[in-house]
Formats: C-alpha cells, structure tokens, sequence
C-alpha cells in the first residue's frame, strides 16, 4: 500500500496516476477524498489529529505528504508542526516510508539566485522559519529515530488545471477572463517554475527508491531561464492573447493588504520575486536521467 496525504491538491491528484506505474494498492487521505483512479482506497481523515493519522497509515509501505494548508501564516503555525509531528510517528509506529513534498521557503536570500540541494537555510520570512523548523523536526527523526525519509523539493509551480500555480493565477487565470496577468516586484528577473506533472511523476519514482532515501531532491524543473515577461509573452502566444500584464509591487502588495488577507500574505515573500530565481535539478536529473519538460511545452499543456 502507498498512501498519499492531502491527495485532493494539485500534486496530490496527479501522484495518485503517476503511483499506478508501481503499485495498485493507493489510499488516497484528506478530509473528503475522491477518487482519481477507478480503484483508489479512500479514507477521511483530518492529519492534524495523531490518532486518525496512526489510523490512515495503516499497512502503509510508501507515505507521500502532500498537504496544502491555506496560505495563511497563522493556519501553517497552528498546522505544519502538529502535523509533522503527527505523520513521523505514525510513519515510525507502521514502519513506513515517507516522502515529503516541500518547498523553497527556508533557503537563504542569497541563495535565490541559484539554488541547489546544498543551498545554505538562513530565512527571513516568518514562513521560512516554519518551513526550517518542520524541515528539522523530520531529518531529526531521520538521524536519530531511524525514519526513513526523502524530501522532495520544489521551486514555484504551475501545470494543466492547477488552482496554486504561481503562472495558473497571475497569467494563464487572468488570460482566460480577458483580464491582464500580473507579475509579483519585477518581471525583468529570472524564475523557475516546476512544472506539476513533472513533479508527481519525480515524486513516485524517488518513492520507489530505496537509495533516494536520508537525501534532498530537487524536482525536475527546465534549467531554461526565462523571465517574468518572457513568461508572459510565451503564454500569451501559446493563448493567442496579447501580453498584458502590470506589476504587482511591494507597495500595491502593502496597500491591496489592507483590504486582502491573501495579498497581505504575499508581503513578506517577495524578495524571491525582486531578484533572480533560478532552481537547480541537475541533481535528480543526473540520477534518473530524465529531463524537465520544457516551459513551452509545459504552457501548451497548461492552457488547454
């Protein structure tokens, strides 16, 4: 059995199909979890609480967490280390393997403009600081617990029908409305995006191998370097729309934050959209060699 928690988000639901390559025994787990393949074993459950987590596990071989909280600071603080918590112990209880889907966000400011597996962690935001200190908990249970763990990291990322994708909201989102895109402080800048099929399909094969374990991945992501305009404009073709688009800056940000707490939240992220971005997966693609799909091809399929 191979279970995926927070199977009902973006990377969740195409992990279920991409699992179907090594396993057909799936639990999918959320609080209403449905069905991605025809005979995916569902099981409600909320992972903030310890005991419906124990339960979910259960005969589990494979743990893929790929919770997505709300993008609220208060909401990750009250959830992220709970639910670590909870999930390494379940995991050590069931002998399971787990599989971590994280991000960026504890990576040090100077090391933005080219990440790798070995980038030092040094985060200024409040949300970098949670995302290190889960981070912690996890690889402490790996060195001194036993656990067997990978983590799988992304840079931002978009993808067919994905509702957090950095290019889905600001670009692809806004085109299909006839609206203009937005770009977050400065489009001239380089940004990678992982691209979210690339991303699940990476993400079952790390957890079916024994030797990607005790290590950080970086997911497939284009070495293309492109910026926020050219992202833009190669949307925009690939719509067959015009590129508009207008600048959301730190002060719209600060001044749209008073009205949006979505947009307030936003603030203190942006000195990884004022500076270059660039996410290195030469790593992974080295090991597996397989190849991130290009952003031309990746938009193609995106704007369907």
């Amino acid at each position: 059995m191979q279970t995926i928690l927070g199977s009902g988000g973006d990377i969740g639901k195409l992990l279920a199909r991409e699992l179907k390559n090594y396993t057909d025994k799936i639990r999918l787990v959320a609080r209403n979890p449905k069905k991605v393949n025809d005979d995916d074993a569902l099981f409600r459950a909320d992972i903030t609480k310890a005991d419906e987590v124990l339960k979910a596990i259960e005969g589990s071989r494979v743990v893929y967490l790929t919770v997505g909280f709300q993008y609220k600071l208060k909401v990750w603080q009250a959830n992220w280390p709970v639910t670590m918590k909870n999930v390494i112990d379940a995991c050590l209880h069931h002998g399971a393997k787990l599989v971590f889907f994280d991000n960026v966000y504890m990576y040090a400011k100077e090391a933005i403009p080219h990440m790798t597996e070995e980038s030092p962690f040094n985060p200024t935001s409040k949300k970098g600081k949670l995302r290190a200190q889960i981070f912690a908990m996890l690889m402490d249970a790996v060195k001194t617990k036993g656990l067997k763990a990978l983590v799988a990291r992304s840079a931002d990322f978009y993808g067919p029908h994905s509702k957090n994708g950095l290019l889905n909201i600001g670009v692809i989102d806004n085109f299909k409305k006839d609206k203009k895109a937005f770009w977050q402080s400065d489009a001239r800048k380089i940004h990678s995006l992982t691209f979210t099929p690339d991303a699940a399909k990476a993400m079952a094969l790390l957890g079916n191998t024994d030797d990607a374990f005790g290590q950080v991945w970086h997911l497939p992501t284009s070495p293309e370097k492109l910026t926020g305009k050219e992202f833009v404009e190669l949307t925009a073709r690939a719509m067959n729309v015009k590129p508009r688009f207008y600048i959301l800056n730190k002060f719209m940000i600060g001044l749209v934050g008073v009205f949006s707490p979505v947009v307030k939240e936003l603030k203190e992220m942006q000195y990884q959209n004022d500076r270059d971005y660039f996410f290195d997966s030469s790593k992974f693609e080295k090991r597996f060699g397989i190849k991130a799909t290009s952003y031309r091809e990746g938009i193609r399929q995106s704007v369907l």
